[in-house]
């Protein structure tokens, strides 16, 4: 079975390309150089190491999501103004390729007030809903800036972005933190730190020393500490995101492990949780872009 389109999801660090036929996976690749390890030039270089091996003779359709879009990547794919659907307009086209392929990348969404915007999480949504029809409620995205996005008669409607992903990082690896965190993993502490900023937010930066002191006066495990600063600041995130989980129908798109993270934090707030796997929905996404292309053609 031969490649009929390429599928890409381009990050900022990651790239990842899969070998389509209609809706059916033939192959898959990936590679370190996400659009920040790219120069400006680089672009298609990188992108004909994962996939030489699937092209022909014909042209064959690449449609790319995510920050390849940016002002810094492949090509600039301006923002579609919320409120609208995820992909409201057809995918850019990347001018002057090589001939056996046919570029396109998909715009991502943009908010004015307040400001916010989002490259790539656009086409999950859109690959979510594809699959659930007549779909209305909230979407949450975890990662390094997670995503909560209020969707309803098949529009984005609002969303607001959380650095909570990347904060964690920034603590557990550069703050005074990084002598107290260790690997592992504990379900009861994570559990009773969510639970504790949910409750009282106020108390963030606080709590977020008693780390440090309860390992040098406590000798507490470096993993029960990774769980509580995780769980310390998804309760702060839930605590600002109330209003869009309350009693709202609520799916959780993300990598299996994190979305698990959140799904039992806001289990335990009594809300009821989709999960959807983040890749099918990604690839489900750029069928649609794919589709959008090839109608406006």
């Amino acid at each position: 079975m031969s490649t009929e389109w390429i599928a890409v999801d381009w990050g900022t660090s990651h790239l990842r390309a899969w070998a389509m036929q209609g809706d059916t996976v033939l192959d898959q690749a990936q590679s370190g150089k996400g659009m920040a390890r790219v120069d400006k030039d680089g672009f298609q270089s990188a992108l004909f190491e994962l996939i030489e091996g699937w092209l022909g003779s014909a042209p064959i359709d690449v449609i790319a999501c995510g920050m390849v879009g940016a002002r810094q990547g492949w090509v600039e794919a301006p923002y579609s103004a919320v409120p609208c659907e995820p992909t409201p307009v057809a995918p850019f086209r990347v001018p002057g390729t090589d001939p056996r392929i046919r570029a396109f990348v998909v715009p991502g969404l943009k908010q004015t007030a307040p400001p916010d915007v989002m490259r790539g999480e656009e086409t999950q949504i859109a690959g979510f809903l594809a699959a659930h029809q007549n779909w209305d409620g909230v979407i949450c995205l975890p990662g390094t800036h997670t995503k909560w996005v209020q969707v309803s008669a098949g529009e984005v409607v609002s969303f607001r972005t959380f650095m909570t992903g990347e904060m964690f990082d920034l603590l557990a690896g550069q703050s005074v933190l990084k002598h107290s965190v260790g690997q592992g993993w504990d379900d009861a502490a994570f559990a009773e730190a969510a639970a504790d900023t949910l409750s009282k937010p106020e108390q963030l930066a606080a709590r977020l020393f008693g780390l440090r002191a309860a390992d040098l006066l406590l000798g507490q495990d470096g993993g029960i500490t990774r769980a509580q600063l995780s769980g310390f600041l998804i309760g702060a995130e839930l605590a600002a995101t109330r209003p869009y989980w309350l009693g709202q129908q609520l799916a959780i798109i993300g990598a299996e492990g994190l979305s698990g993270i959140y799904t039992k934090a806001l289990q335990q707030q009594g809300a009821f949780v989709e999960t959807a796997n983040s890749t099918h929905c990604t690839l489900a996404g750029l069928l649609q872009a794919r589709n959008l292309t090839r109608q406006s053609a």
